[in-house]
């Protein structure tokens, strides 16, 4: 059983299906199942809900030809984009998948449709697909539609429950750090739990940039696969390159590799890479990959990143933001210049990390904004 899991998959109106290249074709041709990320909604809807962030749609005639094309059998939705225009757009998007024979995991309706378990029949067992999606935007809800969100508790028990009755469990997790190439220790710690829950394969994506892995406790985790094929111009190099995970399961045990995948910059003609550039792609890998079995080297990257970002975060919570402007925060970073104080600052933190204060800020916050 050969199975294909891709990172995230936006293209944009008249994208010519020739710009895929006919070894990508091919290799998708020859997998018994393929498993893409539709991080965008396809839908006619317009209606942008309120959100940080930009909005996303993916174009319905050309993302059907891509699909197709590379005969994916799966689409995971749970992301942060898949709400973006409503919940008419994620039940747009469900039906466009399921009218043209591709199935869909990660959203629905509502919170229970959203979290049900997709099982795969195969002659080497029962496959579990559990799809989840860090908590920005699209979170389902008991009563609106939207992507399966991210929780621990919720998660241990679709495992438990997917184990029940399936042979393989795999989750696929849409989170991370945004162009940081490493997990932070949280998600290690996190993703490494889901494999003592029971799964035998965690795979993630979102970060827009490639990263490393690990095997833990013979489960394979592998942090995120960065982009598949996403048609928006960037000016990050790592936007440009995916990483492509093959999957075979034979006589009961999974075996995994990874092969990078490019696209060009201004045409996003998708193919895989040539010898010596998916050898420096695969040698960053390996010493991300390094950096992720050294606790304290981890700590350390981490340390510096949180560092890189500092100022912005701050400011994130200062008076600026408040104000009508929406170019004043990044020209406060930019001159790096900070509207805040200690007393301020340490209000924002236990709001945050007590988790009483947490339940209520989150439910008083979110009701406002519907205000």
């Amino acid at each position: 059983m050969k199975i294909l899991i891709t990172g995230d998959f936006v293209i944009n109106k008249d994208y010519p299906i020739s710009s895929i290249s006919n070894e990508i074709v091919q290799t998708f041709a020859e997998s018994d199942y393929n498993i893409v990320n539709l991080e965008a909604p396809v839908t006619e809807n317009d209606r942008e809900v309120f959100k940080t962030g930009p909005h996303l749609k993916s174009d319905s005639e050309s993302t059907l030809i891509a699909l197709k094309s590379l005969k994916v059998n799966l689409c995971t939705l749970a992301n942060n984009h898949v709400l973006d225009y409503d919940e008419q757009g994620v039940l747009d998007t469900i039906d466009f998948c399921n009218n043209n024979g591709i199935s869909t995991v990660g959203a629905g309706r509502n919170k229970q449709e959203a979290s049900k378990i997709f099982y795969i029949d195969t002659e080497e067992g029962k496959i579990a697909i559990i799809n989840v999606a860090e908590n920005e935007w699209a979170s389902a809800t008991k009563t609106t539609a939207g992507a399966n969100g991210m929780d621990l508790i919720d998660n241990a028990a679709q495992i438990k429950n997917a184990r029940e009755v399936a042979d393989y469990v795999f989750v696929i997790v849409h989170g991370g750090h945004e162009y940081y190439n490493l997990p932070s220790p949280r998600m290690q710690k996190q993703y490494r739990f889901y494999a003592t829950q029971g799964a035998d394969l965690v795979v993630g994506h979102h970060t827009h940039c490639i990263n490393g892995y690990e095997e833990y406790n013979g489960v394979p985790i592998y942090y995120s696969l960065g982009n598949f094929l996403f048609t928006k111009v960037s000016n990050k190099e790592d936007w440009y390159v995916g990483l492509l995970l093959n999957v075979e399961i034979l006589d009961g045990k999974i075996k995994a590799f990874l092969r990078p995948v490019g696209q060009q910059k201004e045409s996003f003609k998708l193919d895989f890479l040539d010898d010596s550039h998916e050898k420096a792609i695969m040698n960053r890998v390996k010493k991300y990959s390094d950096l992720i079995k050294e606790e304290e080297a981890l700590e350390n990257e981490w340390n510096k990143y949180v560092e890189l970002k500092a100022r912005s975060y701050v400011n994130c919570w200062s008076p600026v933001v408040y104000l009508n402007y929406k170019y004043l925060p990044a020209i406060f970073n930019k001159l790096k210049l900070t509207v805040s104080n200690k007393r301020g600052a340490s209000l924002f933190l236990n709001l945050m990390r007590c988790e009483a204060h947490y339940d209520i800020s989150k439910e008083v916050i979110t009701k406002y904004l519907k205000k």
